[in-house]
């Protein structure tokens, strides 16, 4: 079953176009990630899915439904924002309730469904709390919570980790990964962090400057994205680019290699001196200068190499990506 379906869409805002002809088709339960730049147009996309916005043209269907003019309180949808947007004078148990106080529903269900989803995301001990008695991760989760209880047919989550610390949108992303999977519903996931895209998509939406660049599974945007900005957009650090002349080839293509694809070769072909070591414990990252162009070169676990020292670097062919002067894959 499509559990959403984007026909045609675009939005104008005056003379200015951010989003230009938009099809995507979303199954039941699948988590899909919008992904891009800032200025992409991935959030003014999720508002016209939540009715928040209102298409140029074009149309937006939720479970088999034409809601293009419909209410965003006729979708069947529930969002979760960066900002928490909790009511202050409310505790947990009040904000998660209220909605459902509005659509009328009755004691026992509203308890139930707070009881369930307080379980769901530790909120068990907090019920009691208020907005200010809780640090930004509990915060957040009481956002979920408030999105759970109303038991939509699309969750909407807009960049929802960008106000936590490093530490806090690991667990909080794991945790919405978990939810997910209990839940078992359709999710469309806005966010500018590939990280986050490739570790909690089903489906990837790739944007830029409002046109769908790409769309499939995380590994088949990374094994085989269909132009360099896919290919330099995700994975982290980045894609290198080098022009193919480097090598004598006689066109104006551009080679890619992943960070991990290059390695330390005496009889390598790449000759680059050693600018910077970032040891990571697990994993080391140089960041070496060839010419007038800077390559990142991972290595597994530790190595100890001298910065300012020169070294020769190889990759196999195999691992490697060519694109045309238009930026797409040759």
């Amino acid at each position: 079953m499509i559990a959403l379906s984007l026909n045609g869409v675009n939005k104008y805002f005056g003379k200015t176009q951010v989003l230009k002809d938009i099809d995507i088709s979303i199954e039941d339960g699948e988590f899909v990630v919008f992904v891009g730049p800032s200025g992409c147009g991935k959030s003014t996309l999720l508002r016209i899915i939540a009715g928040l916005e209102d298409a140029s043209s074009g149309s937006v269907s939720i479970a088999g439904q034409d809601v293009t003019y419909e209410a965003p309180s006729k979708r069947g949808i529930a969002m979760v924002f960066q900002s928490y947007a909790l009511y202050p004078h409310l505790n947990v148990k009040g904000n998660m309730s209220l909605a459902l106080k509005q659509e009328k529903q009755s004691k026992d269900v509203i308890e139930q469904r707070i009881a369930k989803a307080a379980q769901m995301l530790n909120l068990e001990s907090y019920l009691n709390r208020f907005p200010s008695e809780l640090s930004g991760g509990q915060r957040q989760r009481v956002a979920i919570g408030r999105a759970i209880v109303r038991e939509p047919t699309l969750f909407l989550f807009d960049e929802p980790l960008s106000n936590l610390d490093a530490a806090l949108r690991m667990n909080t992303r794991l945790e919405i990964a978990n939810l997910h999977k209990q839940l078992a519903t359709t999710m469309v996931y806005v966010t500018h962090d590939q990280t986050e895209a490739m570790t909690l998509a089903d489906k990837i939406v790739v944007l830029r400057d409002g046109v769908v660049e790409q769309t499939g599974t995380p590994m088949e945007l990374y094994n085989d994205p269909r132009n360099q900005f896919v290919a330099g957009f995700l994975g982290a650090p980045s894609m290198n680019f080098l022009p193919a002349s480097v090598f004598n080839a006689t066109d104006d293509r551009t080679l890619g290699v992943r960070p991990e694809d290059l390695f330390i070769d005496e009889a390598g072909p790449i000759s680059a001196q050693v600018n910077h070591v970032e040891q990571l414990g697990g994993d080391t990252n140089l960041i070496v200068r060839m010419d007038e162009r800077q390559l990142t070169l991972r290595l597994f676990g530790q190595h100890h190499i001298a910065e300012d020292s020169r070294i020769r670097l190889n990759f196999a062919n195999e691992k490697a990506y060519y694109f045309d002067a238009n930026g797409n894959r040759a």
